[in-house]
């Protein structure tokens, strides 16, 4: 059986007994499909109830993992800010405006109650089946449990009390209770613990895309250390301490588990080790248009997340010059996809976190220099340009920029530079995935210093997306570098491309780092307009063959992990120091993930401040930044330590300016289900 294939529209009854419409991913050959038989008939069968269990991942990839929870999940914290040109989520970035109308977090609450929903019915339906193997229902039972633990993990760190629903009743509830922190947690850590015993080290059915043991025990080491936050305990341990436990045992036990972590950081976001992650978890697995049953024209919410932590290169850059829009379309990129949202940058502080010259996660987690792209395997492939579609019909020579005196004077490059020319960095093939006709975009890196445009001289490298770091003086295939490390004017005078020192685009007015300059004449660029730059964080921007949606240049099909073993050692970090451990013991679960990292390994421990001797929490939250910025944890790591007020304060003072403790420790509930129920002043709206 296939998971997250196709899409159908389904109309839910969410866990709190309220019908609710969701686009949602379901099994293409064994769907539960109530119009055609009844549901006595079909899910007391074993098959029937095996395809239905297949919903309760339904909601995961696309529509609770994308941009909706990402931006819920990590704005309005020490990381991200605004860009120079402003965002449309400016209740999630900075508390102004919050209501209980917000978009994304009426997203979130739907999509995991409508998900819960799914849990509970496979739970039940498991006592009432007329066959089947037993240790196999066993296994979707706990597979069940897992997920319904994970929904509500979700909705009890973001909204606080809650609902607790644990059977599908078809009659509506319209007078729904909300249930104590404590009794959510403990609820959760229950499923997490059966489902622990019973899920195997292996997948069930060997498909990558079903939860595992190792699954099980990630995310309660988490749920404990989020738990330990709101100051539970259990049977007179803390959750602080149990985090510790269940994280050091899956540590200790990784093998025994079938978890491990990359020996290098750069292997994490590899093309290559997407679709079948060996450090991930928990996996949100993404449509595969080279199977069978895929469907492009799906009505399902497919991942864009990506795209809003990148600059608009439009804004940027005005006219078609050392960005090469007529060939290379803001909107219709064949190598960076559609950049037209630019919502999310970096504060300083994040930016600051890492130490570039030993800590290479800095150009593998930020792409800070920008090509142009050609396409001649594409052409060449295709049978010629007119064959090809329109986005890779693109020349090596129509995407080399010779630099002009116009060009030199507009961007402050030394006029000495005039003539020389700046090459496409990657050119992209253009594949036909088989089934329903969507474009697969290849890319292979041109070799520094070969300028034949001759495609017997690509070469395929584990991930396009990272560009050299740091970009030397006489490289000659970016057309703009933003550098971390404070170019001099006489460094700059060496370089024919735009150079901008990070440093420069923020506003020095704001001592926290959290404002990026206006997008103005007194900035001091030149142009002003490369204010709305910004080192793009590129984890999510899937760029191999699998991953694209056909002419969709905005959304990606490729695995986004939900949970990773690295995560673990920093759990155990966080839990040591929180349940009164010594700095030693939690620098030595952190200088796992440091030595991975660094550039040079000799380095690790020579005075380069990569090795830590003793670790603070201000310690474990820098590796948490280094290590996972963006990937969906940081607004819980904040709430559980009760540090927006102090850390935005220090690193975000446009989000400070509008955080009320009293309120926006937790997220409105949605005015949508509000207007719901009958009982809406008694279940309150969390303040707003």
């Amino acid at each position: 059986m296939k998971i997250n294939i196709t899409t159908k529209r389904v109309l839910y009854r969410c866990g709190l007994g309220l019908l609710i419409t969701l686009s949602v991913p379901s099994c293409k050959l064994e769907e539960f499909n109530p119009a055609a038989v009844s549901e006595e008939n079909v899910l007391r069968d074993y098959n029937g109830f095996k395809a239905y269990q297949s919903n309760i991942y339904s909601n995961l990839w696309g529509s609770l993992i994308n941009m909706p929870y990402g931006l819920v999940a990590e704005l309005g914290t020490d990381l991200w800010t605004f860009p120079a040109n402003g965002s449309s989520v400016k209740e999630l970035m900075a508390y102004e405006e919050f209501t209980n109308n917000s978009a994304h977090v009426r997203n979130v609450w739907d999509f995991g109650w409508g998900a819960i929903n799914n849990c509970n019915k496979t739970i039940q339906l498991s006592t009432q089946l007329k066959d089947g193997n037993a240790n196999d229902i066993k296994i979707l039972v706990a597979e069940a449990r897992l997920m319904r633990a994970y929904y509500y993990s979700v909705l009890v760190t973001n909204f606080g009390d809650i609902p607790l629903v644990l059977t599908d009743d078809p009659v509506k509830n319209l007078r729904p209770t909300r249930v104590k922190v404590p009794e959510i947690y403990a609820q959760i850590v229950t499923d997490l613990k059966a489902a622990a015993v019973d899920l195997p080290v292996t997948p069930f059915e060997n498909n990558p895309q079903r939860v595992t043991k190792k699954a099980a025990l990630g995310l309660l080491a988490r749920v404990y250390a989020q738990g330990g936050g709101e100051g539970l305990t259990e049977e007179g341990k803390s959750y602080w301490l149990r985090a510790k436990e269940v994280a050091e045992d899956l540590i200790n036990n990784k093998a025994t588990y079938g978890a491990m972590l990359y020996p290098d950081f750069a292997q994490v976001f590899a093309d290559a080790n997407n679709r079948n992650n060996a450090e991930a978890l928990f996996t949100a697995y993404g449509l595969n248009p080279y199977d069978p049953s895929y469907n492009v024209a799906t009505s399902n919410t497919k991942p864009n997340y990506y795209l809003h932590f990148y600059p608009k290169f439009d804004d940027a850059f005005g006219t078609s010059d050392v960005f090469k829009r007529s060939v290379n379309s803001n909107t219709s990129n064949a190598y960076y996809g559609r950049l037209n949202q630019a919502f999310v940058a970096p504060t300083k502080y994040l930016v600051n976190c890492f130490n570039a010259t030993y800590d290479k996660r800095w150009e593998n987690t930020f792409a800070t220099a920008f090509t142009n792209y050609s396409s001649e395997q594409a052409i060449a492939s295709n049978g010629g340009a007119s064959n090809a579609p329109a986005p890779a019909r693109v020349t090596y020579n129509s995407a080399t920029v010779e630099l002009t005196e116009a060009m030199a004077a507009k961007y402050g490059i030394d006029p000495s530079h005039k003539g020389k020319k700046i090459y496409p960095y990657v050119d992209v093939n253009a594949k036909m995935a088989p089934t329903f006709a969507t474009w697969q975009y290849v890319p292979k890196v041109w070799p520094k210093g070969v300028h034949t445009g001759a495609i017997s001289a690509l070469q395929t490298v584990p991930n396009a997306n990272v560009h050299p770091y740091p970009l030397a003086p006489d490289e000659d295939r970016f057309f703009a570098y933003l550098s971390k490390e404070p170019l001099s004017a006489a460094d700059k005078q060496a370089r024919a491309y735009v150079t901008v020192n990070i440093d420069d685009l923020f506003d020095p007015a704001d001592p926290t780092g959290g404002t990026y300059k206006t997008n103005n004449p007194n900035n001091g660029l030149k142009p002003s307009g490369l204010a709305t730059l910004f080192p793009a964080m590129m984890k999510f921007n899937h760029n191999f063959e699998g991953g694209w949606l056909g002419g969709n240049f905005q959304q990606k099909l490729g695995n986004i992990i939900v949970m990773r073993m690295a995560e673990v050692y920093l759990i155990a970090a966080e839990a040591t120091l929180r349940s009164g451990g010594t700095g030693a013991a939690a620098a030595a679960h952190l200088n796992v993930l440091r030595q991975r990292a660094v550039r040079n390994p000799a380095d690790f421990n020579t005075g380069t401040g990569m090795q830590l001797t003793t670790a603070t929490m201000n310690d474990v939250f820098d590796e948490y930044a280094r290590e996972l910025c963006g990937e969906f944890n940081r607004w819980a790591l904040l709430k559980r330590h009760k540090a927006f007020e102090t850390r935005l304060a220090s690193y975000n003072s446009r989000a400070a300016a509008s955080f009320i403790p009293a309120r926006h420790y937790n997220r409105p509930i949605p005015f949508n289900f509000l207007n719901t129920i009958q009982n809406a002043d008694e279940f309150g709206n969390n303040g707003y």
